[in-house]
């Protein structure tokens, strides 16, 4: 999860970059029953993989001194520059490696990867769908999760008290429940706080949400595709914008962060609060509790107006790998194993993409800083409405280039129909896609 909001500010147009972990070598010494083809390299970008790999695989009595495996971390945003000359040539490659949201399906699409649609087979009854079809092409598995990551919408429960009469989620969430409900909400926060009291500190928030709900992706058939709910998601942008619902800053700003802290300033340098954040399930973990310590037990979540998904970690093996039994044998246990994922689950908090595991462990949970409220059975029922069909391995490079239009159109810079034009010949430019 760590890993993910490293991620965020590095990704353009709905998710960009914080931290990343420093690049290490951490490799496993070799073991006295590991023979040459239980070997594994493994290669990430996150330091989650290599606690599992250590703290877990290696010390499970079923696995314990059969393996050997090297480990290699690598930040986030250096990770696909050294994956992609390996891959392409063949020489170096690891037999495991890890694979972020960003670009999971640049790589799911590229055919170098190991098929996994028989480790997938043995367990498909209990994994939640839509990390499987974010790691599918062309009707096999090539990458396998054990994560969900579905998002929510946070809000303040003492600004849901002052101005709707109430904070808990079940009736909040009928203030927030679709984008006409969205608007009207933005509208009677600002009246009732004459203006004090923004719906969202930035725009920006808005991104995954809208894009979850489209009915095309991006690419049809060779085709850029513009759905008519990215045109809704401009256009929302311009009206919050426009009529100072929106606090006008852009995500993982200095001022996004001040807003989590109540300490929210205008551009006139006026106080001002913000009522809510569109956060996935990490961004519980690592963004609001780490960066507004001060402000637990004063939030609440509810699903908000759409079901959407964002970041997670997915892992898969080299097509050509030596040892393909060995690497099936890792990536089975790190996305499927139900004692593992169970551990996981009660050890970090995550929520895991085995729905036995959910099913099993989701009523145990309460998390002070969102007021003693189950966060964890929450985004179990989220994750049931994500779809993880419209995501494309050119999905970084087009929304991208849609993040700029849409700037352009909310700022004042392009009317809607120039700002669409001239992302759709960039993309033609950039990418070879006919509109």
């Amino acid at each position: 999860m760590k890993k993910m909001v490293a991620v965020a500010a590095a990704v353009a147009c709905a998710s960009l970059a914080l931290v990343s972990c420093g690049k290490k070598e951490a490799g496993a010494s070799a073991k006295a029953g590991a023979d040459a083809n239980n070997k594994i390299v493994v290669w990430s970008f996150t330091d989650e993989l290599d606690g599992m790999i250590k703290n877990y695989f290696e010390k499970d009595a079923r696995f314990a001194g059969k393996y050997e495996i090297t480990y290699s971390l690598t930040p986030t945003d250096q990770f696909p520059n050294k994956l992609d000359p390996v891959l392409a040539s063949g020489a170096g490659c690891p037999d495991v490696f890890a694979l972020e949201d960003a670009f999971v399906r640049k790589y799911v699409e590229s055919g170098l990867l190991l098929d996994l649609t028989d480790v997938y087979n043995e367990i498909k009854s209990d994994m939640v769908p839509y990390p499987v079809e974010v790691g599918s092409a062309n009707g096999k598995v090539y990458a396998l999760s054990w994560q969900v990551t579905p998002g929510a919408l946070f809000y303040r429960r003492s600004l849901a008290k002052k101005y709707l009469g109430t904070d808990d989620p079940a009736e909040v969430q009928k203030y927030l429940c679709n984008w006409e409900k969205f608007l009207e909400t933005a509208q009677l926060l600002k009246d009732k706080s004459n203006g004090a009291c923004y719906i969202l500190s930035s725009t920006g928030d808005l991104f995954k949400p809208y894009s979850a709900g489209r009915k095309d992706p991006w690419v049809v058939n060779g085709k850029l595709t513009v759905d008519p709910l990215m045109e809704d998601y401009m256009d929302m942008c311009k009206t919050l914008h426009d009529k100072g619902f929106e606090g006008r800053v852009g995500q993982w700003s200095e001022g996004w962060f001040a807003g989590m802290k109540g300490e929210f300033k205008d551009e006139a340098g006026n106080d001002k609060e913000v009522f809510s954040y569109l956060l996935p399930t990490w961004g519980l973990h690592y963004v609001l509790k780490t960066n507004a310590p001060d402000t637990t037990g004063d939030w609440a979540m509810c699903a908000g107006p759409v079901g959407y998904r964002w970041g997670g970690t997915w892992v898969g093996a080299w097509a050509k790998t030596k040892n393909p039994n060995a690497a099936k044998t890792l990536i089975k246990y790190v996305a499927t194993d139900y004692d593992f994922l169970k551990a996981w689950a009660e050890n970090t908090g995550d929520v895991v993409s085995n729905s036995k595991v959910v099913a099993d462990v989701k009523d145990n949970f309460s998390e002070p800083f969102l007021g003693g409220q189950n966060h964890y059975a929450e985004f179990a029922e989220m994750s049931k409405t994500v779809n993880g069909k419209l995501s494309q391995g050119t999905d970084q490079a087009v929304e991208g280039l849609f993040g700029e239009a849409t700037a352009a159109y909310v700022n004042g810079e392009k009317s809607k129909a120039k700002a669409l034009e001239d992302f759709k010949a960039q993309v033609a430019a950039q990418l070879s896609l006919s509109y």
